[in-house]
């Protein structure tokens, strides 16, 4: 469900119609096209909004679209034409997240979005999940350093096996701590016989 509507979801395709996109933990053996443009990187999943006639690229737009893009989320290139492969691990994250924005995307899923990158890529990382909350765009944020759950996340739901093993909330009373985050993913009690050594 998203927006009280019931989705059917068998493809990327579907995902992204419906407004739901996903940020790989991957980006050079998944996410990016190391060997094309930064412009072309950030364009890939919109390219036919600026078509003639499904086959007329109009490079104005495309070059806008990506200027916008890289003063939007800060990042560092010499041009809109610098192959992405050549960007630092931060700045690549960032172009791959552009990307998915230009979908307009109502549910964003990401993926240990700050793996590999430094602090500095980080914190604007963290901006830019924070604006984008604000617009009121949904987050999930998948990430195994705690602190940085922690830091981020409003709620967390704790995965094991698969399964989501436990909730916790401020305001349900259930602040998340990397002690009672280690508890859920750790218990023993969740488990079903079957599970059980």
């Amino acid at each position: 469900m998203l927006d009280s509507k019931p989705l059917e979801i068998r493809s990327p395709l579907d995902a992204i119609a419906s407004g739901i996109v996903y940020l790989t933990e991957d980006r050079k053996g998944l996410g990016l096209y190391l060997d094309m443009s930064v412009r072309d990187n950030i364009n890939t999943m919109v390219v036919e909004r600026d078509a003639w006639f499904r086959s007329i690229v109009d490079f104005k737009k495309s070059n806008a679209r990506a200027q916008q893009a890289i003063k939007s989320l800060s990042i560092r290139t010499p041009s809109e034409a610098t192959f992405v492969g050549s960007l630092s691990g931060g700045n690549q994250q960032k172009v791959l997240l552009s990307r998915l924005l230009q979908t307009r995307p109502q549910v964003i899923i990401l993926d240990e979005p700050t793996r590999g990158v430094d602090i500095g890529a980080k914190s604007e990382i963290y901006r830019v999940i924070d604006e984008l909350a604000l617009d009121g765009i949904g987050i999930i944020f998948i990430s195994s350093e705690l602190p940085e759950i922690i830091g981020v996340a409003e709620r967390v739901l704790v995965m094991r096996s698969g399964r989501i093993v436990g909730e916790l909330d401020p305001g349900a009373g259930k602040p998340p701590s990397q002690e009672a985050i280690m508890a859920l993913a750790t218990s023993a009690e969740h488990d079903s016989p079957q599970e059980k050594p």
